[in-house]
């Protein structure tokens, strides 16, 4: 547990309190447009304990959300994705993929404002995918988020997403089990090496991860106890609120959009993530159990960090007062001036702090590609914060954004 901080443990946990609040939540929830609001504020005012239920569900989702990136996290910078454990880190992506898309479309069921213009952002977003006018005809009517679209949502949120939760879950332990336990730090065991010594997972392990879920338990509960899930006004197609924003989890998208040409904010770019995600376990290297594989490693991505926080706000600065590339390249066609000009900017200079940073530090493949992704987490991490903190009125900058 303590070269795991059991994120692992803690995140089923989430998952457990989220199902749940969430059967709790369904005794009085209504899946209807004309009735979801109003079920929702009789959860909150007739239910015993109704508003402290949706509370911790709501902040329990969030949670979950930041353990599982944090969990990914230190997957990654201990190499534990590497050997017999690629195929688990696979369903691990399924895992978040799934936790995400079960935050997503819970985010739409309480029927208010917020949720409703966020979720009509989402399901927009597909006008720029080869093929999104399929996926947004089986999401939308030609009128826009509607009864279709919430029931959808509901079924998926209430059914099809935990059932394939629990497998992909049940899966995943059952392969850490498979591939004795968790990647240790400082010792790295081989396919043939000899199995380590070990302890009984009865009190070693259960005591420990039992107490940090009494404890996660405890914290979810006194959030809920003393801050109320937000609930905006009933939802109003007519009525789009300034600014309309998505779920701060998809913020970083959102940001991208006011910088590329859409193709590339939506989809080169999620693509790209994606196909990362996918091929890293199969990168050549083996540094399972060792912490941002070497000291050198740590010094190279020190210096990633701190250049990402430099650069990363002076080019969103630079974008939204002073560069605009449709008006220096007027002929040139948007996908272009707006889209592939600034991504291959933007390319150009991971590739010089790629390069540079294996000169400076003398760095091996392994370390040169971790410092990238350093410098890309943190610069994605500065966009999120900057589109859910910064932006306020017609998606401009403002100091406390709205």
């Amino acid at each position: 547990m303590k070269t795991t901080w059991a994120l692992g443990g803690l995140c089923l946990v989430l998952v457990m309190m989220l199902m749940g609040t969430g059967l709790l939540m369904l005794l009085a929830y209504q899946p209807f447009p004309e009735l979801a609001y109003e079920s929702v504020q009789t959860l909150e005012s007739q239910f015993i304990f109704g508003r402290m239920i949706r509370s911790m569900h709501y902040f329990a989702a969030n949670l979950l959300v930041i353990l599982m990136f944090c969990h990914v996290l230190r997957v990654f910078f201990t190499g534990g994705y590497q050997g017999k454990r690629r195929l688990n880190w696979i369903i691990g992506v399924c895992v978040l993929s799934l936790v995400l898309l079960s935050c997503f479309t819970g985010y739409l069921l309480p029927w208010d404002q917020t949720a409703f213009w966020a979720v009509t952002i989402c399901i927009n977003m597909f006008d720029y995918v080869p093929g999104g006018s399929f996926l947004k005809g089986l999401v939308i009517t030609s009128n826009g988020v509607s009864e279709k679209t919430l029931q959808l949502f509901f079924t998926l949120h209430t059914s099809l997403i935990p059932a394939a939760l629990i497998l992909c879950l049940g899966t995943h332990f059952w392969k850490i089990r498979r591939a004795r336990g968790v990647v240790i730090v400082g010792q790295n065991f081989l396919e043939n090496d000899p199995p380590p010594a070990m302890v009984k997972t009865n009190p070693n392990l259960l005591l420990r991860e039992g107490v940090a879920a009494l404890v996660l338990l405890a914290f979810v509960m006194v959030l809920a106890l003393f801050f109320d899930a937000p609930l905006d006004t009933q939802a109003n197609a007519g009525l789009s609120p300034n600014p309309a924003k998505a779920p701060w989890y998809f913020s970083g998208f959102q940001e991208l959009l006011l910088h590329f040409h859409p193709f590339v904010a939506v989809c080169v770019i999620p693509g790209l993530l994606f196909s990362f995600l996918v091929y890293l376990p199969f990168k050549p290297g083996d540094n399972q159990g060792v912490w941002f594989i070497s000291d050198t490693a740590k010094k190279a991505g020190t210096a990633a960090l701190f250049f990402s926080v430099i650069f990363t706000p002076v080019l969103i600065l630079l974008d939204e007062y002073a560069i605009d590339f449709q008006a220096v390249f007027p002929g040139i066609p948007p996908i272009v001036s707006t889209g592939a000009l600034p991504f291959a900017m933007i390319f150009i200079l991971v590739l010089v702090l790629h390069f540079g940073m294996k000169k400076k530090y003398d760095l091996n493949p392994e370390e040169t590609f971790q410092t990238s992704v350093i410098f890309m987490l943190m610069a994605f991490i500065i966009l999120t914060l900057t589109c859910a903190w910064f932006r306020g009125a017609g998606m401009k900058l403002m100091l406390g954004g709205a």
